[in-house]
């Protein structure tokens, strides 16, 4: 299974016998069969027809296009699952406030855990920063252990917030210096590393939206982050563990100078990735996707699994008429 990035001005895109057709000033200059493709990424001046947006979706696969300066995210969903009693389910469990909690008290833990052992790897192998990084460790061990006394989603976010601003610090400590990261920003991002997260987040992002989609949830309706307009909520949910998988990869990339300073462009639009940067990034990211869908893979399921132990606990109280399948 594989991603299709396209990103180039003037490209044409048809549907021919199962393959897409790749045309440039009217002359053939491609194909690439649609069976073994998860997603289609589209950014630039991209033309393609309706016929072949059907035929992805008929396939199950999710198109997102990245439109500006910055690739806003637009999602075409592929065909959803077929059983809507899940999203029914969905939608009710998101008014029960002792499980929205349980939900964002698991995430969270796993995120700070998932973190707490990354940390521990560099500071065995980054020597210059093995005493800021063992400060932050004692840090988030703290707050991980805090999640578990909160009473309240509120109290969750305020432990959440602080344990981020611990964290970023140390990641400082480990990003070259001449990256100028000091610490997580967006909208814009300011520097390299941050345009590097935010682009990374924005695409694990769409996929797990997608995904969600193609498992029978609405990645509208979350259980931690609440309602609101145009965020698909639950997939803000599921990336939260997965998080420091992005982090990962960004401060692989840097490392092993798959991008470089030169690769990015500072503007008022904040810092962007230039098109010479974007063509070595998709490759990498292609590279990683295998590790990052498996981890919204196993988010995904364990989602479900939650669900349906809910469901098990409570069917006996449920009226026939409220007696929804559980999910499998």
């Amino acid at each position: 299974m594989t991603s299709l990035f396209v990103d180039r001005r003037g490209i044409t895109l048809e549907l021919e016998s199962g393959a897409i057709v790749f045309r440039e000033n009217g002359e053939r200059i491609g194909t690439v069969p649609i069976a073994p493709l998860t997603r289609v990424f589209l950014r630039g001046d991209v033309r393609l027809p309706a016929a072949l947006l059907g035929k992805l979706g008929e396939q199950g696969v999710g198109v997102v296009i990245l439109s500006g300066r910055i690739g806003r995210p637009s999602l075409l969903l592929a065909r959803p699952h077929n059983d809507a009693a899940r999203r029914v389910v969905q939608i009710r469990l998101s008014f029960d406030k002792p499980f929205c909690l349980m939900i964002g008290k698991a995430l969270i833990e796993r995120k700070l855990t998932q973190q707490i052992e990354w940390f521990s790897e560099l500071r065995e192998s980054n020597m210059q920063a093995r005493y800021e990084l063992t400060h932050v460790l004692r840090g988030l061990e703290e707050h991980r252990n805090r999640v578990g006394y909160t009473n309240n989603t509120a109290s969750l976010r305020g432990v959440e917030g602080s344990a981020a601003a611990r964290y970023f610090s140390g990641l400082q400590t480990v990003v070259p210096d001449s990256l100028h990261f000091t610490g997580r920003n967006r909208r814009p991002p300011r520097d390299p590393f941050n345009a590097l997260l935010s682009l990374t987040y924005t695409l694990l992002h769409s996929e797990i939206a997608i995904a969600l989609y193609g498992a029978g949830f609405d990645p509208y309706v979350g259980f931690y982050h609440r309602l609101a307009f145009g965020r698909e909520s639950l997939a803000s949910d599921l990336l939260e563990p997965l998080r420091p998988l992005v982090d990962q990869f960004a401060l692989a990339l840097i490392r092993k100078k798959t991008l470089e300073k030169d690769h990015f462009s500072t503007t008022e639009a904040g810092c962007l990735l230039g098109k010479a940067g974007r063509v070595r990034y998709y490759a990498a990211y292609e590279k990683h996707s295998e590790t990052l869908r498996k981890g919204i893979n196993q988010e995904i399921e364990w989602l479900t699994a939650q669900i349906n132990e809910v469901l098990t606990a409570t069917e006996d109280d449920m009226s026939p008429d409220n007696n929804f399948e559980r999910i499998s």
